[in-house]
């Protein structure tokens, strides 16, 4: 397939977010260590909440990875310096304050990582949107956490200087900080589960493809076109893996209409081989991807309005997230299989 500036962009989207859960790691691995050490009770409460929030972040940036369907490895300075830190960390040469304040840098760089892939993709695509929307959660719980370790910094300090406590009204300041952070995040920051269910990884998915048939729609140009269609291909052929392998097997025995899903994807990759084959400079490429639109949309609108409501009635919240997990490590296999293939 042809490359064009836009492949470009999206593989440096792609590597900032393999930056981010390699750093995202290393946060986690710090609030570990620094909760051993730490002697303070309140701080220690603190630094728990932080590292279950970022557990939960890790589970919210694998999805963003998944759905984004374009993965890069991490820069080799991002390692080099991950790999620094660690040792810092791990070690006996910084003080606790020393420590906490490497933390609270790391946790600036993931913040400011995290809103630049958010500025990114409003330049490279709607589709890009979609894919890492869930990544302003933590980007905003990333700004509170900075506040909370200011805090902490500020009480660590002051002991490691004068030998005494600072002026406890240090917590009302950074709760007040916090709180505006979440007033203007607004719902964004609302989290009452650890991630996302079926039905709204699938939904996703059929976002993100209508996104990319309407951009694919919306030009003339030859190369932007091959563009939209290799990422349609891709993930139109991980999502419907995924749907095979996870989704429709548990489903069948509640969803009569099973069988015509698997029929309708396989007669779905079908086309998408088929346009693969013709040149996007050919007047039928496009009336070739109009049909595969046609198709998908019916596709959707079943699943939507029909296999939806069957999931929703047989099986429990739990359930419903432990087919999201499943369905995303299908569709990270598939994808890493795609990738090998053509290298």
């Amino acid at each position: 397939m042809v490359s064009t500036i836009d492949d470009t962009k999206r593989t440096a989207i792609a590597m900032k977010l393999g930056d981010m859960k390699a750093v995202q790691n290393l946060l986690i691995s710090n609030e570990e260590a620094l909760i051993k050490e730490c002697g303070d009770r309140e701080i220690c409460d603190r630094l728990r909440d932080m590292l279950e929030d970022d557990r939960k972040n890790m589970g919210v940036l694998d999805t963003v990875i998944v759905q984004y369907g374009v993965k890069g490895e991490p820069k080799h300075t991002t390692t080099k310096l991950i790999a620094e830190t660690r040792k810092l960390m791990e070690g006996s040469e910084l003080t606790l304050f020393e420590k906490v304040s490497q933390h609270e840098l790391l946790k600036h760089k993931q913040t400011m990582s995290g809103l630049l892939i958010h500025k990114a993709a409003q330049i490279v695509g709607a589709d890009v949107e979609v894919a890492i929307a869930p990544l302003n959660t933590v980007n905003f719980e990333n700004r509170a956490h900075q506040e909370q370790l200011k805090g902490i910094l500020e009480i660590l300090g002051t002991r490691e200087l004068t030998g005494k406590d600072p002026d406890q009204g240090i917590w009302a300041r950074v709760q007040d900080a916090v709180a505006a952070f979440t007033g203007v995040a607004g719902s964004v920051v609302t989290r009452s589960k650890s991630d996302m269910n079926i039905q709204e990884l699938i939904k996703m998915d059929h976002t993100k493809v209508n996104l990319l048939f309407t951009q694919f729609q919306s030009t003339e140009d030859p190369q932007k076109l091959q563009e939209y269609f290799g990422q349609i291909y891709k993930d139109l052929s991980a999502h419907s893996e995924a749907e095979e392998e996870v989704v429709y097997p548990a489903v069948r025995p509640y969803y009569g209409k099973t069988e015509d899903l698997y029929k309708e994807q396989a007669e779905m990759k079908q086309v998408l081989e088929k346009i693969k084959s013709i040149s996007p400079s050919s007047p039928t490429f496009k009336n070739e991807v109009k049909q595969l639109i046609n198709a998908v949309m019916h596709h959707v609108q079943q699943e939507e309005n029909e296999m939806f409501a069957k999931i929703r009635d047989n099986f429990s919240e739990q359930q419903q997230e432990k087919m999201a997990t499943d369905f995303k490590t299908a569709k990270s296999k598939f994808q890493d299989q795609l990738a090998a293939s053509k290298k």
